[in-house]
């Protein structure tokens, strides 16, 4: 911001009051960038499944974590997707193992005393039964993940 306060003595002369935009529409179109490409990344989800609707506390998102949907075809059998791709449970047990491997493996082995390993995240829609939901727990659980959370939809504001 500059600001001239006179000085010459003739009467022509104004102060001077322009502000500089462009650092601000500069820093706003980076964050507009930024947000088209993180919602996307942070919402991907398998159409037509409805969550429970319960309290929860926030969770973080990390990218190394698992995101699991879990539901129920017409005819009664269990549907675990893994992002959003359709997997069976001996492909997800296969998968979880070789995922867990190789996030410990890019950490610098099981010896190192900061390994971080990844959670899963599981997302049931309120339908499905407890068979279906359980044994996706187990499988990752029998993969070696330690910590196992689930997804929820908070319930209306005014409930």
């Amino acid at each position: 911001m500059a600001m001239s306060a006179g000085g010459g003595g003739g009467s022509s002369e104004k102060p001077l009051s322009d502000i500089n935009t462009t650092p601000l529409v500069d820093v706003m179109l980076v964050l507009l960038i930024i947000f088209l490409i993180a919602v996307p990344v942070a919402i991907q989800t398998v159409k037509g499944i409805v969550l429970p609707k319960v309290r929860f506390d926030p969770t973080t998102t990390k990218p190394e974590n698992v995101l699991l949907s879990v539901t129920t075809k017409p005819d009664g059998s269990c549907l675990v997707y893994w992002g959003t791709s359709p997997i069976t449970s001996k492909d997800l047990l296969t998968r979880a193992v070789d995922k867990l491997k190789l996030e410990i493996d890019r950490q610098g082995g099981a010896g190192n005393p900061d390994l971080e390993l990844p959670e899963v995240h599981i997302r049931g829609d309120v339908n499905t039964p407890y068979k279906c939901i359980g044994g996706t727990v187990y499988t990752m659980q029998q993969a070696g993940f330690a910590k196992v959370g689930f997804i929820s939809q908070p319930p209306p504001a005014g409930g």
